[in-house]
């Protein structure tokens, strides 16, 4: 039977500042519109924290089906793959996950759409069926889409658009197209740390028919495409905080630049894959901190 330590390490806990990320930036635009509610950010929360949990252990399951997750595989050895747990204590621990996300989920998104049109109710619910799907199917299934090379697409749209605008709408019950801008920042970042992730394991995706954008574009091609992602990110939310200025205080984001900038030196100047995973919980927490003080600023501003 799978220890306790174990499970934990399947969850991969580095990975769970991301999920948190789209969720705080959403209430904090939410926050500097009027319209935040404690409640629902905290559901949210728990909610993408359960999603990305079955989402690991849905990667350490389809990977293992798969043969990625092998001896020749770079990063840390996920536990079926060292044989702490077994396929069919993964496939509980998923049933588990997916029932904690419904319940979670039913009861934010029914928070989140009091009074509105039942539609509303559906289409979010079908939001967050889609997405456990789309972490199921990553890795998962006979045509995995992370294989193909679309996992940069869906970590952009389920880490960046959809938290952020999603939790901004069930907060305050309307869209201000501007706020796509700070959530392309961090659907941007986030393809950052997916990025890293395929950087490190470039040689082991390609043996192993992974056909992942940096197998297809090569590792120098990809830190070109890596420096983008950050570049870009950051242009986004430097337009939103220009259209949107009311306070210096909205700046005191730009307390996290120096992390960004020393991580993507470093980045650029390694040739060993390997030595680029810490870089991966680097830029998790570099984009947590980021938001956190996006969050501040506005809280300050305001």
């Amino acid at each position: 039977m799978a220890s306790v330590k174990s499970w934990i390490k399947a969850a991969r806990l580095r990975t769970l500042p991301l999920a948190m990320s789209g969720i705080l930036m959403g209430a904090a635009l939410s926050y500097f519109d009027g319209g935040f509610q404690a409640k629902i950010t905290v559901l949210a929360i728990v909610t993408a924290l359960f999603i990305q949990i079955f989402s690991n252990f849905a990667n350490d399951y389809g990977d293992s089906q798969k043969g990625t997750d092998n001896k020749h595989r770079v990063g840390p050895k996920r536990t079926i793959q060292s044989g702490e747990i077994s396929l069919k204590e993964m496939k509980v621990g998923m049933v588990v996950l997916i029932a904690l996300s419904l319940s979670t989920g039913i009861w934010l998104i029914a928070e989140g759409t009091k009074g509105l049109d039942p539609t509303t109710f559906l289409l979010f619910l079908g939001f967050g069926i889609v997405a456990l799907v789309a972490a199921y199917r990553y890795t998962g299934g006979s045509n995995p889409y992370g294989y193909a090379g679309f996992g940069d697409i869906a970590v952009f749209l389920f880490f960046g658009l959809l938290p952020v605008v999603g939790t901004y709408f069930l907060n305050i019950h309307m869209i201000n197209p501007v706020i796509f801008l700070p959530a392309i920042s961090i659907g941007l970042f986030s393809t950052g740390v997916l990025n890293l992730n395929n950087m490190r394991d470039i040689e082991n995706d390609r043996n192993s028919g992974k056909k992942t954008v940096v197998v297809r574009m090569g590792s120098d091609k990809s830190r070109l495409y890596h420096t983008s992602l950050i570049i870009l990110g950051w242009l986004s939310v430097l337009l939103f905080v220009a259209l949107r200025f009311q306070s210096i205080y909205q700046i005191l984001f730009l307390l996290s630049v120096p992390l960004f900038i020393r991580d993507l030196i470093k980045i650029n100047q390694i040739h060993e894959p390997r030595q680029l995973d810490p870089f991966l919980k680097k830029l998790s927490i570099a984009t947590l901190l980021f938001t956190l003080l996006f969050g501040i600023g506005i809280i300050l501003a305001v």
